[in-house]
């Protein structure tokens, strides 16, 4: 429930079947996801996380069931499907930047290509998101010149700069080394509480304890448990996500 008491659902996946081949990935997977609200995605790997959280903006298509997206069901292809992607922001495990572009070019391209916005107010609202996120500084450097850190951070004010209804992190720091992974929690927690709509995969279970709205924990292409963090963590419910979090929590 956000504050102003909107509890239509953004997101919608009912009964959504997913085949690799002869590999079924998501089997029956049903999802809401409320505006305002962070669903963070656990499980063990191959899991069907990633899946899933590409289905939501037709990165991946399904065999059957159906999404719907802020009231409409996913469009196929064309201009709704390109209306659809600006709405929902991604952030990948990889970082997915145009290496031969600034940073600030990074941020400023789908804004001025996509929603015709033009450029010295996209360079502005550029700044303002960089500096949001913290790498401000760094603006005219390229991808590679930042850390994976930084770069990630990039991709997030990137997102950002669409000004999307909802982002999608599908891993967003299992590509970083250890040291950089808080830097890029720290932007997401902030975008939690400013009441950006969320769902992340993620392998962060600290992250999942202190901004997750509601724990999804998927294993072989099912949702097997849903609850609060407080409850997921302290008394998972099935022996699968007990079995999961007695080998995560231990170590």
């Amino acid at each position: 429930m956000t504050e102003n008491g909107d509890a239509t659902p953004l997101v919608r996946v009912e009964n959504v079947n997913k085949n690799f081949g002869a590999l079924h990935v998501l089997k029956d997977i049903n999802l809401t996801v409320t505006r305002g609200e962070v669903v963070v995605v656990i499980g063990p790997s191959g899991g069907g996380k990633s899946t899933l959280c590409r289905a939501i903006n037709r990165l991946e298509t399904i065999d059957s069931g159906t999404i719907v997206f802020d009231g409409k069901p996913l469009p196929a292809e064309g201009k709704a499907l390109a209306r659809l992607r600006s709405d929902v922001g991604m952030v990948f495990q990889s970082f997915n930047l145009f290496a031969h572009k600034t940073i600030l070019e990074n941020v400023t391209l789908g804004p001025t290509k996509v929603r015709g916005i033009p450029r010295e107010q996209a360079d502005k609202r550029g700044m303002e998101l960089l500096e949001r996120v913290g790498i401000d500084s760094q603006a005219e450097k390229y991808p590679a010149q930042l850390s994976g850190g930084q770069q990630q951070r990039t991709a997030i004010a990137r997102a950002l700069a669409m000004d999307p209804k909802m982002i999608l992190f599908d891993e967003p720091t299992s590509a970083l080394d250890p040291e950089m992974v808080q830097e890029v929690l720290d932007v997401m927690i902030g975008l939690a509480r400013d009441g950006m709509t969320m769902v992340v995969v993620t392998h962060e279970m600290g992250f999942a304890r202190r901004a997750a709205n509601r724990v999804v924990f998927m294993s072989e292409g099912q949702i097997v448990e849903e609850n609060t963090p407080d409850e997921f963590f302290t008394s998972p419910r099935t022996d699968r996500a007990k079995d999961f979090l007695s080998k995560i929590l231990t170590h």
